[in-house]
């Protein structure tokens, strides 16, 4: 893909963000209003965000929950990462006013509907990492480490094979806190 088209993808994602998605919101709220009235029609619109709202506060503690659970597990959690952001984005589109959005809202929310959602997720990612290159270690004032020769200070200073205290620091623990007044 070129440079050109990679930098007008999310204009075009934008452009149907805030002009085509609302314009189809308002179509399908006049044709659903034209069937079952326009009191019906609100009513309806009050009652799927209410019906949002406690969906996602229902899903978002289960995913909180599955998510403390993996830290105290201490592995990683990136499943529960996932369903934490598709309820987000769910819930943000439930409490949109809209039928299409609310559809949209609910795949994301419902944990039958969330798999599906997590392999769009996680294709999306990936997608964007392709390439992409990190660096774990520190930044120190002169860089990345690596950057210089390697005799900077947080080479020096890091335990290891070349640093065998392991990092542990001597001196002595003052307490300078005032002395109780005797009773």
């Amino acid at each position: 893909m070129s440079g050109s088209k990679r930098r007008r993808f999310p204009w075009v994602l934008l452009l149907a963000a805030f002009i085509v998605v609302p314009l189809v919101e308002i179509y399908v709220i006049i044709q659903i209003g034209q069937i079952i009235g326009a009191w019906w029609t609100i009513l309806l619109l009050i009652a799927d965000s209410i019906f949002g709202s406690w969906l996602v506060k229902r899903e978002g503690s289960r995913a909180w929950r599955a998510l403390g659970a993996a830290l105290e597990e201490r592995r990683m959690p990136a499943r529960e990462l996932a369903d934490g952001m598709l309820i987000l984005v769910g819930g943000t589109l439930m409490l949109t006013p809209g039928f299409v959005t609310d559809i949209f809202g609910i795949l994301c929310i419902l944990p039958v509907t969330r798999p599906l959602g997590r392999r769009v997720l996680s294709g999306v990612i990936s997608r964007r990492l392709v390439g992409a290159t990190f660096t774990t270690a520190p930044r120190t004032q002169g860089g990345y480490p690596g950057a210089t020769t390697g005799n900077d200070a947080w080479t020096r200073q890091r335990p290891g094979p070349e640093n065998p205290d392991n990092g542990v620091v001597q001196g002595e623990v003052v307490d300078e806190r005032p002395e109780p007044p005797p009773h």
